[in-house]
């Protein structure tokens, strides 16, 4: 069974910073591409960032360039995405997935 378990998720001020992990079991996690999205209520989920299956390419969605950075350690099998620079704009459940797989979320919520 594909499992997929984000964590690191909080409460933090604008300007903030957070490490969101996720943490991947039951497949080759190293022979996907790995995408970060997210959603709050009542809205579509959003594409955040992508990473290639070897970390080689990255894609961000406009709204988080030069303040997000995904990567992943195949060894551990498992994905991340450091945020800075947080904004209010920016709380919304954060999920990991694989396109097919989907993991719990967790919370990040920017508040002053």
């Amino acid at each position: 069974q594909v499992h997929l378990v984000e964590s690191g998720g909080g409460l933090v001020q604008p300007g903030g910073s957070l490490r969101l992990s996720c943490a991947a079991s039951g497949f080759t996690f190293s022979t996907f591409l790995m995408t970060w999205y997210r959603q709050v209520p009542g809205k579509e989920r959003e594409f955040v960032a992508s990473i290639s299956s070897t970390g080689a390419s990255t894609t961000y969605a406009d709204s988080v360039k030069g303040r997000f950075t995904i990567s992943r350690d195949n060894a551990k099998s498992t994905l991340y995405i450091q945020m800075n620079s947080l904004k209010l704009e920016d709380t919304a459940v954060y999920y990991c997935s694989t396109g097919l797989s989907w993991g719990q979320g967790t919370q990040v919520t920017v508040s002053s």
